[in-house]
């Protein structure tokens, strides 16, 4: 009882660790997406709860992430937030008939170098999405955000059990309260609302016309949210010396996806620095996930004035740390583009070339393997790259 007990205590508190961590980067997201910040944090709350409960993967964190942000945002401000719903719901069906169809054995043969530089794209996006919030800005932003950037330099190698960007949105939020800072805050980027979502289906016209218009971003969406899924369960399968099936958590991600859809979120996917931060904090089963879940949605409910205080500099200055700890640094060191095969080298950087420039990480991993595989059949003699190993 002594042991069950304990293991409890360790999983709630990993959940609530995990819930606190989703906040700043779930409502950061959110503004990257183009929709207010509550549809953030009520599409993580809802994602989080479904996945837990359908999911193959235990305690790894799925919820509204950096990737699926920048794939929907064209379309939410070209077309609404109700095409991105049609968008979402139909990337689940999509990720439903990957995972049955057979489609997740082909990622297996996605170059580890692609992902390196589907990763390293991901975060010059991310870092390339925080200017327009440092430009046009009251002064006092610029010393917050260095402010906020020090806090999460410094309390890591003080404290590495405590999430430094909680941290660091917590005492920026007290200043600008305390000493009445007028800098720009989440609650000027969309209202928060009392009541909790309801379900319904998105008000678009059910034609071919607007099949035609979500239709790339829902595939593009399934692509990417399961490649960054698998990314993160084969590294917690590692981690924890365990197998889990990518075919279950495919189907659980669409899924979730679907009922996200369904509740008007933004979709989501398995999201790498929260799921690492689970899993170093005890988690290993889906309790801490729907701790996670169940305390992000009281937060929401109970504590909205003070995420309104919260000032984008915070953000911005999280986001801006997420950049340069997802960016894989030793991958354009000098010595490893001299060393590495040429076809690695040179498939890591035309996916980053041709994502950053599209602003669409699916068009980028295409051609990352399509580069791969031409410079295989060229320079047969040089080493390969390594396919990604994913159980059936």
């Amino acid at each position: 009882m002594r042991v069950g007990a304990r293991l409890v205590r360790i999983e709630v508190f990993a959940g609530l660790v995990t819930a606190l961590a989703l906040i700043p980067e779930t409502i950061s997201f959110s503004i990257l997406a183009g929709v207010g910040p509550e549809v953030g944090l009520f599409t993580s709350v809802i994602f989080v709860l479904t996945i837990s409960v359908v999911g193959g993967r235990p305690a790894m964190v799925s919820a509204a992430a950096g990737s699926i942000a920048l794939v929907v945002a064209p379309l939410v401000a070209a077309h609404g937030v109700q095409y991105l719903i049609a968008a979402v719901v139909l990337g689940g069906i999509v990720q439903i008939l990957l995972a049955w169809g057979g489609v997740i054995k082909l990622m297996r043969f996605v170059p580890n170098s692609v992902l390196t530089g589907f990763v390293n794209a991901l975060a010059i996006l991310i870092f390339a999405a925080q200017i327009p919030h440092l430009i046009g800005v009251p002064w006092l932003v610029y010393p917050m955000v260095a402010g906020g950037l020090a806090v999460m330099w410094l309390l890591p190698r003080l404290l590495p059990a405590v999430p430094a960007p909680v941290v660091a949105a917590v005492l920026l939020t007290v200043i600008a309260v305390v000493f009445a800072v007028r800098v720009p805050r989440v609650g000027d980027e969309g209202e928060f609302t009392s009541t909790l979502p309801m379900m319904a289906l998105p008000d678009v016209p059910f034609t071919w016309e607007t099949l035609r218009i979500v239709g790339p971003y829902a595939l593009a969406l399934a692509l990417i949210g399961l490649l960054e899924t698998l990314i993160t369960q084969r590294i917690v399968d590692g981690l924890t010396h365990t197998h889990t099936s990518p075919r279950w958590e495919s189907q659980g991600q669409g899924v979730s996806n679907i009922v996200t859809g369904f509740f008007g979120g933004m979709g989501g996917c398995a999201m790498i620095g929260q799921t690492m931060m689970n899993v170093k904090s005890g988690g290993r089963t889906r309790l801490s996930t729907i701790t996670a879940g169940l305390a992000l949605l009281s937060l929401l409910v109970f504590f909205q004035p003070a995420l309104t205080a919260i000032p984008m500099a915070a953000l911005v200055a999280v986001m801006i740390v997420v950049s340069f700890t997802t960016m894989d640094w030793k991958s354009i060191a000098p010595k490893t583009l001299r060393t590495a095969p040429l076809a690695d080298s040179a498939a890591m950087l035309v996916t980053v070339a041709v994502t950053f420039p599209t602003g669409n990480l699916a068009y980028g991993v295409l051609a990352g393997v399509g580069c791969a595989l031409v410079l295989r059949r060229v320079l047969p003699d040089r080493p390969r790259a390594e396919p990604v190993a994913l159980a059936d």
